[in-house]
């Protein structure tokens, strides 16, 4: 199949995929399957799901959508069956941390995020927390690490939480979550 075409069932066939995975999440990280081209299925920066220009409102598909989703060594998202993978536009983060819980103090702390899901990561070495700023305006992007390269883009609340555990180390300021330190830049809070 061209790289620029979909099958027309492309969204059916993805969705059964996700169906048939049952309560646990797919092995999309083992599957390898060719390239079937792009979809025109958009995540934005806010954690909503578009395809052709229409937000889906159903959740349930989003839900099992997001079961599917990968991002490669590219740096691209694909949603991936064991059959079909095809890419899709990834304005920022395919999910939201939507909370943070904390468990601990100081360098024997671990942070719990929620995600806009329901899916919970513990931030780690496995699991990191990533604050890049804007070069232009110096706007914080702050991410935690959900699950294979996929991130979760924090809602401001959830980076102000994280602002008030900040304790200083090695000159630096920010926050401990499985025995590892993880800078937050410049915090405003």
């Amino acid at each position: 199949m061209p790289e620029d075409e979909q099958t027309p069932d492309a969204l059916q066939s993805l969705l059964q995929a996700a169906e048939t995975a049952g309560e646990g999440l797919p092995p999309v990280d083992r599957w390898n399957p060719q390239y079937c081209g792009e979809m025109d299925m958009v995540i934005r920066r806010d954690g909503s799901w578009w395809h052709e220009g229409t937000r889906i409102t159903r959740d349930r598909l989003i839900r099992l959508f997001s079961t599917i989703l990968r991002k490669d060594d590219d740096g691209i998202h694909y949603l991936v069956t064991p059959v079909e993978k095809i890419s899709i536009t990834v304005e920022e983060a395919p999910f939201v941390a939507v909370r943070v819980d904390a468990a601990g103090a100081g360098k024997e702390q671990t942070l719990f995020f929620t995600t806009n899901f329901g899916d919970l990561t513990q931030a780690g070495p496995d699991r990191p927390i990533d604050v890049r700023s804007d070069k232009d305006t110096g706007e914080p992007t702050p991410r935690v690490r959900v699950r294979g390269r996929l991130d979760a883009l924090m809602t401001r609340p959830v980076f102000y939480e994280l602002a008030e555990l900040a304790v200083e180390h090695d000159g630096e300021l920010g926050v401990w979550s499985g025995g590892a330190f993880f800078p937050l830049g410049a915090v405003h809070a």
